[in-house]
């Protein structure tokens, strides 16, 4: 299977913190591999913008190297590397300041398709929407990118909104979250809304449970400062797993439409409880033969901040009540892992006796690594006497069922900009979205300062707290395994 290419418009793409680490891992090799698709036209340009003091030829160099080191292994030779620095320029800007902004203003074209990443700390997005629109850059036309954290509170977040409210409209904010922009993220409406097989039984009178599930094995490292002030909660269930829960439990949208969808993805934000206390486990990795542990790297031998979150949620609608949803992620787990897990319950009336045992399906929807879905269903052991039933899995993997060009497939950052140019806001937060996180958020994490609570300690390479196992176990169920 070939993947099909449908070439976006021409365009300006300003990067503002150009040679930060997000730049170089993640957007600059994206539009890399996207030109090498021949989605990119050759007369759109890439600029560059950060205090840094380089002129563009240093850029190139600087982009060049970024390429080769996390490019994917995408081939560069025939002169493609050449022919997309070419398309690369640089200017260096102060974002509080005028330094440079009438240079970047002389180099973006207002004829094109202009766009404005803003890959810097948020501090800084009133200060860029607001120069943008100073030296006559922005238009109504124009598109700007903000990156996570949009916020650490409702507070913050509704200032955040305010700041870039006056100077863009909301149909030019584009609020990324690259969970969002993955394969199979996308392909849970695929599944649901394409599907007669699955969209009837997607409800309470046939799902048990759902699991969501994000694991990794690395700890907080470098960005110990920024995740003591942050934590689990913030950096990951606000919004990564959020949107993971609004896209399985949303309403069929009228359409697929970017604000149908986000319409319905609110629903399911304002139908969330409150979490009870005894339904949420915080925990916190410690030292261990490889590692210092969390309060080492974050420089605080009292830290009460949670690299490990799990809890218990239920959404207060006719379509989930009674079905509760289990959410947990966490550092220095044993595997690195992304899955959804949807449990059906067990049939009414098994006519096969006690001794069959019992069975339920379970849909497993793989988000890393090696994408793809599972679906356990029931058959009858072979070769055995009497009428003995096993599970056994239907599995898919993008890999081996679509071909070897499955992985020219864009990567997430790659689809979600070029949906930037297209003007496609689908698979972005939108302004009342992230506020409605916030609000159901900070009384959760309001509950834990006040009562001091502390995370409960677990292993390096562990599942995570034994608690989390003890709250998931009171209500007879059990956590999918972590496992790659």
């Amino acid at each position: 299977m070939v993947s099909r290419v449908i070439p976006v418009e021409p365009f300006d793409l300003v990067i503002f913190g150009g040679t930060g680490d997000l730049a170089r891992r993640k957007i600059l090799p994206g539009l890399f591999r996207r030109y090498c698709a021949g989605q990119i036209p050759a007369d759109s340009q890439i600029i560059g913008a950060a205090r840094s003091e380089h002129d563009a030829t240093e850029f190139r160099a600087i982009v060049a190297e970024a390429i080769r080191e996390f490019g994917g292994g995408k081939a560069c030779e025939d002169g493609t590397l050449d022919e997309f620095l070419q398309r690369i320029d640089y200017v260096t800007v102060d974002a509080r300041g005028d330094t440079g902004w009438s240079e970047l203003a002389s180099k973006v074209r207002k004829d094109l398709i202009n766009a404005f990443y803003f890959s810097v700390g948020p501090g800084l997005f009133g200060d860029l929407a607001e120069r943008l629109h100073r030296y006559d850059m922005a238009d109504d036309d124009s598109r700007i990118v903000v990156e996570k954290p949009f916020g650490r509170d409702l507070a913050t977040a509704k200032a955040l909104n305010a700041s870039l409210a006056k100077h863009f409209d909301e149909t030019q904010i584009y609020r990324i979250d690259h969970y969002l922009g993955k394969e199979t993220v996308q392909n849970l409406m695929a599944v649901r809304f394409g599907n007669m097989l699955f969209e009837p039984l997607w409800n309470s009178q046939y799902i048990d449970h759902i699991q969501i599930s994000v694991a990794e094995t690395v700890g907080v490292g470098g960005r110990g400062g920024y995740y003591d002030k942050s934590g689990a909660m913030r950096d990951m269930v606000q919004n990564h797993l959020m949107q993971l829960l609004c896209l399985i439990a949303m309403e069929p949208p009228a359409k697929f439409d970017p604000d149908a969808v986000r319409d319905e993805k609110l629903k399911v934000i304002r139908a969330l409880d409150p979490v009870e206390p005894h339904h949420i486990v915080r925990g916190q990795y410690g030292p261990s033969a490889d590692d210092d542990g969390f309060r080492t790297h974050v420089g605080d031998p009292a830290s009460k901040t949670e690299s490990f979150v799990a809890m218990k949620i239920a959404i207060s609608n006719w379509r989930w009540a009674g079905t509760p949803f289990y959410l947990r992620t966490g550092k220095k787990l044993k595997a690195r892992t992304s899955e959804i897990t949807v449990v059906f319950k067990d049939a009414p009336h098994s006519i096969f006796g006690a001794e069959a045992g019992r069975h339920n399906n379970e849909l497993r929807i793989r988000l890393q690594p090696n994408e793809g879905m599972t679906l356990d269903v029931t058959i009858k052991e072979p070769g055995q006497g009497g009428m003995r039933l096993v599970d056994v899995p239907l599995d898919m993997s993008f890999a081996e069922a679509l071909g070897p060009n499955v992985a020219e497939v864009p990567d997430a950052y790659e689809r979600l900009i070029m949906d930037v140019i297209r003007g496609n806001q689908t698979l972005f937060m939108r302004g009342d979205e992230v506020e409605a996180a916030w609000a159901w958020t900070d009384p959760i994490i309001e509950g834990w300062q006040a009562r001091g609570e502390v995370p409960k300690t677990y292993d390096s390479g562990s599942d995570g707290p034994t608690d989390a196992m003890a709250m998931i176990a009171r209500d007879g169920r059990i956590w999918r395994e972590i496992k790659l």
